[in-house]
């Protein structure tokens, strides 16, 4: 029987073989109860072309005293700027690549901030 991590990495591994035969950069979410992170990886999936988290120092002086990273106000915040940094680096269309996680919540939050900021997918 397949515990919680190996249902989703089942799930995630269906996408990624759908989204390779596109040939489009992916946007990649992962989370975490404390953090979320969104990456921009090439279309041959040999390099990471931008990264945002609440990880990184000026997100966590954005969400302020409370620095909390597990919620989808910090989801949006990093959805605007794996835009802008994706942008920066040159890419404007990508496929969303949520690793198994369900489109709901912070991974919903992030994925609609990062379009609103001028990402297509």
């Amino acid at each position: 029987m397949l515990n919680k991590k190996d249902q989703r990495l089942r799930r995630s591994r269906q996408t990624r073989a759908r989204i390779a035969l596109q040939r489009v950069a992916r946007l990649t979410v992962f989370r975490t109860n404390l953090h979320i992170y969104a990456s921009v990886i090439s279309d041959d999936g040999t390099k990471v072309l931008a990264t945002a988290s609440t990880v990184e120092k000026e997100v966590r002086e954005q969400l302020g005293a409370t620095g909390k990273g597990g919620n989808a106000a910090a989801a949006t915040l990093i959805g605007k700027r794996i835009a802008e940094k994706a942008k920066a680096a040159g890419v404007d269309k990508v496929a969303f690549d949520r690793a198994g996680f369900a489109y709901h919540g912070r991974v919903k939050a992030l994925a609609e901030a990062a379009r609103e900021a001028g990402l297509q997918f």
